[in-house]
């Protein structure tokens, strides 16, 4: 028995496991495609109408030259170029109904695609921003469903328009001479041959050049996210190299792709001559044998040469269906990225702000250490609780446990006396505002901003702006609160940014304010303006205050001094600074500084 190749079983196994694929993603796009179905029914009939009159224009020549030649002809000369224009014009406006009616509901699609992307974007979990950066998420979710429904839409615009017009003037071929279209098709298993093997190389090259035209992406983003630190490390060569290599990339496999498609045209058109030449011959023939008038040849040929017109495009019909489904595949791993989970059921109208860790532990998925090792602390209501240390001590690991982005391995995490997991996570972020040193503004106004997500109050807006010390600089701008900011507050200093920010979690109003570095942008007048405004809540508010600047946290309740995840020091100002330990040699070298 001759034994099989692996390389065979391996290729044989891959493409089973394509094929899988493509039925997988092709009925999940059916999926988006069956609520518009009446208005595709409707493009399909318009197109089966439009074909319907393709038939009728080799009918007519026939007649003009077996009939219209005679010395008294059967009709008057003026109806034939009025036929002819009319039957031009006809299918013209059914083409048009068609193509309208098809775009129209792929319309639907690409808003329900990039609606349930986006959907899967905000619920996503953390992983999934640490593998794809914002511009390929931006990509997947903007570009990729119009690059489906462009392709598929434009696949479906062909087969309708071109494949029902082949249908019809096929029939009119068989009633015609089906000896001749009988020999016609014998050409038809030898195209299909063809046809397979070039599909196979489009989707190779396509999955490829999919993968480097995301790449190109992720330089691109790189290239506007970061052009301060281009421009200071003088890396315009270095990043000009690298977008030109990934570029090169795209452009090497979208000529492959273009080469590989492009066989498809001549391959079918030698096999298509084969049939022609075939046909042509015989019909001659039968023309000598006066089994047809002059009249049904040139009927029968011009029949012919408009269906080889019309198969020509559906030849290439392939290549934007493969596309669609390696877009689509992605598309669809985007939307089935895992969620964050949430197992909470209990819900919190409003928390008093009791915090208490006892022992907790967290873990980072590949770390080799925990981010918090075993950590005790207890919050009581309305006070302020500071958190120091060097950076990796521990400190944002608070925060990221207490908001749910990180969950404890052991120990418990309480929220008035609830543990944490127990709370869904919208219940349990309603209870924090949180001002980070990473400030993320949205595209809008100043009141869009500060408002963020709540019902507006002009009254509360202008009084949140004061408080941020913001206020002065908005009355000062033409259209006021109303002014927009750009994207991610591009219009704005870094301190108004920071301002903004800070207006924001006032605004909430929430029982916990958690201030990571919240000031560390700020000049001193408005680091005292603000700190003032914050003293304002003491004993109303919980504050969990992230700091290096010692000054800033004086008053503070209580300073806790984290390293490798654990509190090392805990107590007031004045306490630590008698202890004369970690906390002190901090002041210390501040002092000095």
């Amino acid at each position: 028995m001759t034994k099989v190749p692996a390389s065979v079983l391996a290729q044989a196994s891959k493409d089973a496991v394509s094929k899988e694929e493509n039925r997988r993603v092709a009925k999940r796009l059916r999926g988006y495609f069956w609520p518009e179905r009446w208005g595709i029914l409707a493009a399909t009939l318009f197109f089966v109408l439009g074909s319907a009159t393709e038939p009728l224009i080799p009918l007519l020549l026939q007649q003009g030259l077996d009939k219209g030649f005679l010395e008294r002809p059967a009709f008057p000369l003026w109806a034939v170029p009025v036929t002819l224009i009319g039957l031009f014009m006809l299918r013209g406006l059914m083409s048009f109904a068609g193509t309208y009616m098809l775009q129209r509901s792929v319309s639907h699609v690409v808003l329900n695609l990039r609606g349930d992307l986006a959907r899967a974007v905000l619920r996503a979990d953390a992983p999934l921003f640490s593998r794809l950066t914002p511009g390929v998420i931006v990509t997947k979710v903007i570009n990729d469903p119009q690059s489906i429904a462009s392709m598929l839409g434009g696949a479906s615009i062909t087969l309708l328009r071109d494949g029902t017009t082949a249908i019809a003037l096929l029939g009119y071929l068989f009633y015609l001479n089906w000896q001749l279209t009988l020999l016609a098709l014998v050409t038809v298993p030898m195209l299909r041959i063809g046809v397979r093997a070039v599909h196979r190389r489009v989707k190779h090259v396509g999955s490829v050049g999919y993968e480097a035209q995301i790449r190109l992406v992720n330089v691109v983003d790189d290239l506007a996210r970061a052009w301060r630190v281009i421009r200071t490390f003088d890396a315009a060569a270095f990043e000009q190299e690298r977008f030109d290599r990934e570029a090169r990339q795209v452009r090497r496999f979208a000529i492959k792709s273009a080469a590989a498609s492009a066989m498809m045209t001549p391959m079918s058109q030698l096999v298509a001559s084969l049939g022609v030449a075939a046909i042509v011959t015989l019909a001659m023939y039968q023309a000598q044998q006066n089994a047809a008038t002059v009249g049904e040849f040139v009927a029968y040929v011009a029949a012919l040469l408009l269906l080889v017109s019309k198969t020509r495009p559906l030849t290439d019909v392939s290549q934007p269906i493969v596309g669609a489904m390696i877009v689509g595949r992605a598309s669809f791993e985007l939307m089935d990225s895992p969620l964050e989970p949430d197992q909470g059921r209990r819900t919190l109208e409003r928390a008093r702000g009791a915090l208490h860790f006892d022992g907790v532990t967290v873990r980072y998925a590949g770390a080799d250490r925990p981010a918090l090792d075993g950590l005790s602390l207890d919050v009581r209501p309305g006070t302020t609780v500071a958190l120091v240390g060097s950076s990796g001590a521990g400190k944002t690991t608070v925060v990221n446990a207490l908001l749910g982005f990180a969950t404890p391995e052991s120990g418990r995490l309480l929220l008035d006396d609830v543990p944490v997991q127990e709370l869904t996570k919208a219940s349990l972020r309603r209870q924090f505002a949180v001002v980070s040193q990473d400030i993320v503004l949205f595209d809008g106004s100043i009141a869009a901003n500060v408002v963020y997500a709540l019902p507006y109050d002009a009254a509360r807006v202008e009084s949140c702006l004061r408080a941020a010390a913001l206020w002065d600089f908005v009355s000062s701008l033409p259209e006021g609160v109303q002014t927009p900011i750009g994207v991610n507050g591009s219009r704005l200093s870094g301190g108004q940014r920071q301002r903004l920010a800070i207006a924001r979690a006032l605004y909430k109003d929430a029982p916990v304010w958690v201030l990571d570095e919240a000031t560390s942008a700020l000049d001193t007048e408005s680091e005292r303006a603000i700190q003032h405004a914050l003293e304002q809540w003491q004993g109303q508010k919980t504050m969990i205050v992230i700091a290096h600047r010692l000054s800033t946290i004086r008053g503070a309740d209580a300073i806790c001094v984290l390293e490798d995840g654990r509190i090392v020091e805990q107590g007031t100002h004045a306490e630590l600074v008698a202890l004369g330990a970690r906390y002190a040699g901090m002041v210390r070298a501040q002092a000095a500084g």
